[in-house]
């Protein structure tokens, strides 16, 4: 029997546009013969099923549909919203107060991954890797550029503690430049850090779990001919060249990947996410970026170049990670009953 399936796709931020290119890709590659897909767009002011030119509205008392006169219950939520409500914990906590079962990390997962800084701290508690060092600023809260450079030496980069897909973020090599960097990050969010640029090669890896195992994705290596992996350089042909298999020796590779399944496993991750590192000029030494818990999806981002390179096709990717999602929350029900 065919599981129903809810897509979710746009969300209230800058990246809307980048979900819905994910969920074009998620949605090609749902096994039709397994799963009835149903592609729900999120804004403020409405969730929707479109169906023949009809809007169906989400009923939220139990995230239901009810299409001509059949009401629709889901087996499973596949997330693909980047941003706020799908990246940040909201969708989750609701989903997890209805009992239905998501492909993402969980609520207090996703919040904590989502705040760079908080995350930050948390990773850095491991001991497992690198982090440089940072200036958190909170709106409202007076701060000086004196006392940041007393603590960070330029360049450092400044970017919306809680934001994706590089929006708002900038390089800054000289003083002059640091305050109009933090007025353009805090037009994205209400706090920003600031982070020392470590000079070195920009390492990123997919890491998934299913069926109890934990699998690292074949690395890639990003090469930007932009001042950094921005925005632009994320989303515009011939801006990076994006090398899937990284170019890394063996010893690197074994640490990135022995490093990001110890950080996926001490923040509980689950699902697939990804992890961006830096690997330093001069020292080898590997320093950690960010974990994004819902990375990009569209037909040439980088987590579907890794699954190709590691020989696996979407279908069978995306339909492992739908069947252990819906194994364990069948699991987990037998438990508590």
């Amino acid at each position: 029997m065919r599981k129903n399936i809810a897509l979710l796709a746009g969300g209230y931020s800058g990246e809307y546009v980048i979900s819905i290119k994910t969920a074009e890709t998620i949605e090609k590659n749902l096994d039709t013969e397994h799963y009835n897909v149903y592609k729900i767009i999120i804004t403020k002011n409405e969730w929707c099923y479109e169906t023949n030119g009809e809007k169906i509205h989400v009923d939220k008392n139990d995230f239901s549909l009810n299409i001509a006169g059949e009401k629709i219950i889901f087996d499973c939520v596949f997330i693909a919203i980047h941003g706020t409500p799908g990246e940040d914990g909201r969708i989750q906590g609701y989903l997890d107060m209805l009992n239905i079962p998501y492909t993402t990390c969980n609520s207090i997962v996703s919040a904590l991954t989502f705040n760079k800084s908080y995350c930050n701290k948390v990773v850095k508690s491991f001991n497992v890797v690198n982090i440089a060092n940072s200036v958190l600023l909170i709106k409202g809260e007076s701060f000086s550029i004196g006392a940041i450079l007393d603590q960070l030496k330029l360049p450092v980069f400044v970017k919306p503690n809680e934001s994706g897909s590089s929006l708002g973020v900038s390089k800054v090599k000289d003083v002059g430049s640091l305050l109009p960097a933090i007025e353009k990050a805090f037009r994205e969010d209400n706090q920003v850090l600031i982070e020392e640029f470590i000079e070195g090669r920009e390492l990123t890896i997919g890491v998934y779990k299913t069926n109890g195992y934990m699998h690292a994705l074949p690395a890639t290596e990003i090469e930007s001919k932009n001042e950094f992996f921005d925005y632009e350089a994320k989303y515009t042909p011939g801006v990076t060249n994006e090398i899937t298999p990284a170019r890394i020796d063996k010893n690197i590779k074994e640490q990135l990947e022995n490093k990001a399944q110890y950080i996926y496993r001490h923040l509980n991750c689950r699902g697939v996410v990804r992890m961006d590192f830096i690997l330093e000029n001069g020292t080898g030494k590997l320093f950690f970026l960010e974990v994004n818990t819902m990375p990009g999806q569209s037909e040439n981002s980088i987590v579907p170049q890794q699954v190709r390179a590691a020989g696996i096709s979407l279908k069978s990717f995306y339909g492992d990670l739908l069947d252990d999602c819906i194994k364990n929350s069948k699991q987990n029900s037998i438990a508590i009953l």
